[in-house]
C-alpha cells in the first residue's frame, strides 16, 4: 500500500558538491512530500556521483516515507558502509526485513544497537529481533481459507479498501484519475461503487460515488458506511494547494432530505495538522474507529475510537492502547460481531511490512494478538479487511507480487473440507430364553433407544423377526432398554466408539456402517425360582464377597429396569451342618444379599430376604462337593407385579 494518507516527515539535510541546482530541486521536492519527484531528482545525481552521502539519503528516505522501504536497502547500505548511524542501521535492518531476508535484517538490528545508549531506541531494537524470531512460528488463524485475486475489478493502479453496504460495493480506486500525486508518482485516487451481492461484483457498473462529487487534485480513500447507511466518512488529503487542509482528515456526508450532505471536516480530526484516515464503525455504529497520528500515541500511526454522542457527533478519540499499538504503523480497523478486533500493522510479529492481524480474548479472559497467517498475509502490504459472511467470506487488499498492478483487492473463502458422515445403522433383535433349547425371536418388544444424558432418541416395536433398527453417530455411547408384557424389561449399554472407520481415511462423502446387538428377555412369571449364579460365601460367613457384589449388581439392574415387580430373595445351604445352624446362617446370607442390594439404590420395601437352610435341596443325598455345591445356591422370583 503506497502511504497516500502518510503525513510529511521532514529531514533537513545541508547538501554540497556538485549538481547544486539539481539537488536544490530535489531537496525543495522531498520537503514539500513529493517523494517520487525526489527519487527521480537525485537518481540523476547518483547516476554521476554514487557515493554521495546526501543523495543516498533522500533517496532512502523518499522510498521509507513513501511505504516502499523495501526499496530503500542499497542507500541504506551504502550509508552505514561511510557514515553508520543508529537510524540507517535501524532501517536497513526494515528494509531488509521487508524483502525476507531476515539473517541479513537481524545483523543490521544488532549493528544498530551500537549507535544508541536511548533504552527506548534499544527495546524498539529488540522488538523487532523478537517479532523476526515470532514470525518463523505463525499458525493460520483460518487453515482452510483461501485468497484469491479479483481480476476482473482490479486495475494496474491502486484498487483497495472495499466495503459492502446495502448491495453495493464501495472502495478506492486511482481509475478515472485525474493528476499525479507527487509522494508515490501514482494517480489520485477517488471513491467508486457497483452493485454487488456477497462477493458476486457487478464489474461492468462501476461507477464514481453518486452520494456526493469527488474532488480533483488530492486522495479520497478508506471510505466507511454507519450500519444503517446514512453517514459516510472517509480519508481526504494530500492536495498540493496551499489554500487546503495540510494533513489528511476524516470528512463525514449524511443523508438529509433524501439526499447526502457535501462533506465536512469531522470535529473528531482535533487538529488540522494531525493525519487521521482509515475510519471503521462499530456493528452497532455507535463507535467510530480509526487510525491516527495525533500526540500521546505509541509510535507511528496509532488505532483510536470514539463513541456516539447524544447529537450524534463522536467524543474524544481514545488510544487502544499498547497492546494493540506498537512502535510502528497499525491502521484498517474491523470491529467483528463478535468482539474480535482485526487490524493492520507493520509493527506486531508478521511477514514483512503491513500484516493482517486479529485481538480476541483467551480462555482467562486476556486480550490476545494473532496474526492470521501466510494463507491471508504476505510480505508485502495485506490490509483493509472486510467480511461478507462472518468470517467464511469477504475482501482485502495487497500488493503482494502477482497482483494486477499496485494495491489489489481479493476476496477470501472458506475452503474448509466438507465433514465425511458416518451412518451408524444398529439393528436390534428381541428374543426370548426358552429352558433347554434355544433363544427364540420375540417380536412386538417395544425397544427404546437413550443418549448417554439419559435423553430418549426414539424407540419402536420389533417386527416379526424381532428386528429393530437406529441410526447412530460414531463415538458415542447409548443406553438400549427392551420390554414386553409378560417379560423382565432390560436395558444395555451400548457404545459405537471404536467401531466406525476414521473419517480421514474415507473417500465417498457418506459412508453407512451396519452393526448387530441382542436382547434376550426372560419371562416374568409369578413364584418361579431364578438361580443367581455365582454368589459365594467364605466357610461359615454371610458376608458379600467382591466377586458375588458382581452378581447382585446384575439383579440390581433387573430391579431398576422393573420398577414394578417385588421380589424374594432366598439363600439355600447344603446339608452338612445342622437343621438349626444352616437355617439361621441361610438367613444371615439372604438378608447380606438384601442389604448390599438397598445399598445400591433399590427401595427396601421392594425386597424380602429369606433363608431356607437345608429344606429345598435339589439333589438329596449329595455325596460329591459338586453336588453340595448345587444345593448352596442364591435364588430371587418375583412375589408381586404391582400396577
Amino acid at each position: 500500500m503506497k502511504q497516500r494518507f502518510f503525513g510529511t516527515f521532514l529531514l533537513v539535510l545541508t547538501l554540497l558538491g556538485a549538481c547544486k541546482s539539481l539537488q536544490e530541486k530535489g531537496t525543495e521536492q522531498y520537503l514539500s512530500g513529493q517523494y517520487q519527484y525526489a527519487i527521480g531528482t537525485f537518481s540523476q545525481i547518483l547516476e554521476e556521483d554514487p557515493d554521495n552521502l546526501e543523495a543516498n539519503e533522500i533517496v532512502a528516505e523518499s522510498y521509507r516515507l513513501s511505504n516502499r522501504i523495501e526499496n530503500s536497502a542499497p542507500y541504506y547500505q551504502k550509508l552505514v558502509e561511510e557514515d553508520p548511524s543508529f537510524n540507517r542501521y535501524f532501517f536497513l535492518g526494515q528494509s531488509l526485513k521487508a524483502q525476507q531476508k531476515t539473517e541479513e535484517a537481524k545483523e543490521a538490528f544488532e549493528n544498530a544497537k551500537a549507535y544508541t545508549q536511548d533504552e527506548a531506541l534499544l527495546a524498539r531494537v529488540q522488538r523487532e529481533l523478537e517479532a523476526i524470531k515470532l514470525a518463523e512460528g505463525i499458525a493460520n488463524y483460518w487453515p482452510y481459507h483461501e485468497l484469491v485475486n479479483y481480476r476482473e475489478l482490479n486495475t494496474p493502479g491502486p484498487d483497495y479498501a472495499p466495503i459492502v453496504s446495502e448491495n453495493f460495493l464501495y472502495f478506492t480506486s486511482a481509475r478515472q484519475a485525474s493528476g499525479i500525486y507527487p509522494a508515490t508518482g501514482m494517480p489520485y485516487t477517488k471513491l467508486f461503487r457497483t452493485r454487488a451481492e456477497d462477493l458476486r461484483v457487478d464489474v461492468s457498473g462501476i461507477r464514481t460515488l453518486p452520494e456526493f462529487q469527488n474532488e480533483e487534485g488530492l486522495n479520497q480513500a478508506a471510505i466507511a458506511i454507519s450500519p444503517d447507511g446514512n453517514t459516510i466518512i472517509y480519508a481526504r488529503g494530500n492536495s498540493t494547494s496551499p489554500k487546503d487542509l495540510p494533513e489528511t482528515a476524516l470528512f463525514a456526508s449524511y443523508f438529509r432530505g433524501g439526499g447526502f450532505t457535501q462533506p465536512i471536516w469531522m470535529p473528531v480530526n482535533e487538529d488540522e495538522f494531525w493525519w487521521n484516515s482509515t475510519p471503521a464503525f462499530s456493528p452497532d455504529g455507535n463507535t467510530l474507529y480509526f487510525a491516527s497520528t495525533r500526540p500521546g500515541g505509541f509510535g507511528g500511526i496509532d488505532l483510536y475510537k470514539a463513541t456516539k454522542l447524544a447529537n450524534g457527533d463522536f467524543g474524544n478519540a481514545v488510544n487502544l492502547g499498547p497492546n494493540i499499538n506498537t512502535p510502528g504503523n497499525e491502521l484498517f480497523p474491523r470491529m467483528a460481531p463478535d468482539g474480535k478486533f482485526f487490524f493492520a500493522s507493520d509493527g506486531h510479529p508478521g511477514y514483512g511490512k503491513l500484516d493482517l492481524f486479529v485481538a480476541e480474548n483467551d480462555e482467562n479472559g486476556k486480550q490476545v494478538i494473532k496474526n492470521l497467517g501466510e494463507n491471508i498475509n504476505s510480505p508485502a502490504d495485506d490490509f483493509g479487511i472486510f467480511f461478507t459472511n462472518y468470517p467464511k467470506e469477504g475482501f482485502l487488499s495487497s500488493n503482494r507480487e502477482g497482483g494486477i498492478g499496485d494495491d489489489d483487492i481479493y476476496y477470501f473463502v472458506d475452503k474448509t473440507p466438507k465433514p465425511k458422515i458416518v451412518n451408524v445403522l444398529l439393528n436390534v433383535t428381541t428374543q426370548e430364553r426358552v429352558a433347554g433349547q434355544a433363544n427364540q425371536v420375540l417380536p412386538q418388544a417395544r425397544v427404546v433407544l437413550y443418549d448417554g444424558n439419559n435423553k430418549q432418541l426414539g424407540g419402536d416395536f420389533s417386527n416379526t423377526n424381532g428386528r429393530v433398527r437406529f441410526t447412530l453417530t460414531p463415538e458415542a455411547d447409548y443406553t438400549i432398554i427392551a420390554s414386553k408384557n409378560g417379560y423382565f424389561s432390560k436395558s444395555i449399554p451400548y457404545t459405537t466408539k471404536g467401531k466406525t472407520p476414521d473419517p480421514s481415511t474415507l473417500v465417498q462423502d457418506v459412508t453407512n456402517v451396519t452393526l448387530d446387538t441382542t436382547l434376550v428377555l426372560d419371562q416374568l412369571i409369578l413364584d418361579k425360582s431364578i438361580i443367581l449364579e455365582n454368589i459365594y460365601y467364605d466357610l461359615d460367613k454371610a458376608d458379600i464377597r467382591a466377586d458375588a457384589a458382581k452378581e447382585l449388581d446384575k439383579l440390581v439392574q433387573i430391579l431398576k429396569d422393573n420398577p414394578s415387580i417385588r421380589i424374594e430373595l432366598s439363600s439355600h445351604t447344603d446339608d452338612r451342618a445342622s437343621d438349626s445352624y444352616n437355617l439361621n446362617l441361610s438367613q444371615r446370607r439372604a438378608q447380606s444379599a438384601v442389604d448390599y442390594i438397598v445399598s445400591q439404590g433399590i427401595s427396601r420395601d421392594r425386597l424380602v430376604a429369606k433363608g431356607y437352610g437345608e429344606t429345598q435341596l435339589i439333589i438329596p443325598n449329595a455325596q460329591t462337593e459338586e453336588e453340595h455345591q448345587v444345593n448352596r445356591r442364591t435364588e430371587f422370583k418375583v412375589i408381586e407385579i404391582k400396577e
